[in-house]
């Protein structure tokens, strides 16, 4: 038998990794931009000290490198009683890691606002919720997108970094492939590959996303 006629036989774990780190990554990504955008809103009312708490929460994680989060939620809160599975961990730090950077993203997005548009809907009576859910979100999450399909495409990386503490996702399946029957080069190829593609539609969405944006006019540039 061949090696990738041992690949083959195998695939079903690579299917199994697949699906996992589809999971985590649509999760996390979901609600690591739903942080993002809370945490925007929340700088919304220029309250000093809750900004302060937010810039220092995103100093941190900038600060920080994931595995050593993951690795922190994963192995070090049990010793404060506090216990997570490998999956639950891993996404807890994903979420909580580029929650952080897409807040940045849409701040420095924000910094760019008009703010006629903002005195245009006061004006009209908008409050402060319906002035940033109408107009400021839309307008700066359209603005971002390259940006933020850019951290997408780190999120998805960085699920690799989780098969260091058991989850088993792609690089988790390709990493037993290869201790098993010996064959990194074609184990590794396949998860290149899967991960290649799940890149490649993520491009295609944020570009089909951008499209939209702009003939719908949602863009303050």
């Amino acid at each position: 038998m061949n090696q990738w006629s041992v690949i083959w036989s195998v695939r079903q774990s690579f299917i199994d990794g697949l699906l996992a780190t589809l999971e985590l990554f649509i999760i996390s990504a979901a609600a690591g931009l739903l942080l993002g955008l809370l945490l925007s809103y929340l700088t919304e009312y220029q309250q000093r000290a809750l900004n302060r708490m937010i810039i220092a929460f995103v100093s941190l994680m900038r600060a920080i490198p994931f595995l050593i989060l993951a690795y922190l939620l994963y192995y070090g809160l049990p010793e404060l009683g506090i216990s997570m599975e490998a999956w639950t961990a891993g996404l807890l730090a994903l979420i909580i890691y580029h929650g952080a950077y897409f807040f940045e993203i849409l701040r420095s997005q924000r910094r760019l606002f008009s703010t006629g548009y903002i005195e245009a809907a006061t004006a009209q009576g908008f409050s402060r919720y319906r002035t940033w859910r109408h107009i400021i979100a839309p307008n700066i999450l359209s603005s971002a997108l390259p940006l933020l399909g850019n951290q997408l495409i780190i999120c998805l990386k960085d699920t690799a970094f989780l098969s260091i503490i058991t989850v088993q996702e792609i690089t988790a399946a390709a990493n037993s492939v290869q201790a098993t029957y010996f064959i990194p080069f074609n184990a590794f190829i396949v998860a290149i590959g899967l991960y290649w593609a799940i890149g490649i539609l993520l491009e295609l969405l944020i570009k089909r996303l951008s499209s939209d944006g702009k003939r719908r006019g949602v863009s303050h540039v």
